[in-house]
């Protein structure tokens, strides 16, 4: 909800007086009415892992090609496109893992749709940016989301844009996520 000064509230309550801005609904794993409606959270989810796993061998294969642990692939791909090849930024971003026209042409990708060529190319480049960035994961996907250039525009750290460094959290947990928190060492 929003109220009268324009501050957001978020209840699990109705409350009058103010603007209901979005209503969600989280899936509990219970049978409800509710739960078993179409476009739940749960059952994005749901469709999202569902997509994940039909693209797993070609995220395994980009992955191994460029030398770059699948479970690194998969969360810059779940943070950029959801596993959703059609996916498109406002800014232009394309496919699964969301490449600008001057990236995937660099990387030789001639369809940003076709999920194979897509995975290829950002895999590529995300080894590019690690090389670059002496193989610190923060700064290479700070790289990734804001370009290279702005993170050495910054003195080689994190861009001070909350979009940037919240990419960097999210994919950090993503992969956190995947490999298991004490196994990634992060400078």
């Amino acid at each position: 909800y929003r109220d009268a000064r324009g501050h957001i509230h978020l209840t699990d309550k109705p409350m009058s007086g103010m603007t209901l801005l979005k209503r969600f609904s989280l899936s509990t794993g219970r049978q409800t009415n509710s739960s078993n409606r179409r476009g739940s959270s749960g059952s994005v989810l749901a469709a999202m892992f569902k997509r994940r796993d039909v693209l797993a061998p070609l995220i395994e294969t980009a992955a191994v090609q460029h030398k770059l642990r699948p479970e690194l692939v998969h969360a810059v791909v779940r943070a950029e496109s959801a596993y959703r090849a059609d996916a498109k930024s406002h800014k232009g971003a394309v496919g699964l893992m969301q490449l600008m026209p001057a990236t995937a042409k660099r990387y030789g990708v001639v369809d940003r749709r076709d999920p194979a060529q897509n995975l290829l190319g950002g895999s590529e480049y995300l080894r590019d940016l690690l090389e670059m960035f002496d193989n610190d994961l923060q700064l290479a996907l700070a790289a990734y989301n804001a370009g290279e250039n702005a993170v050495i525009r910054y003195g080689r750290k994190i861009p001070p844009y909350n979009e940037t460094q919240g990419y960097v959290r999210k994919v950090i947990r993503f992969y956190n996520d995947m490999i298991g928190r004490d196994q990634i060492a992060l400078h």
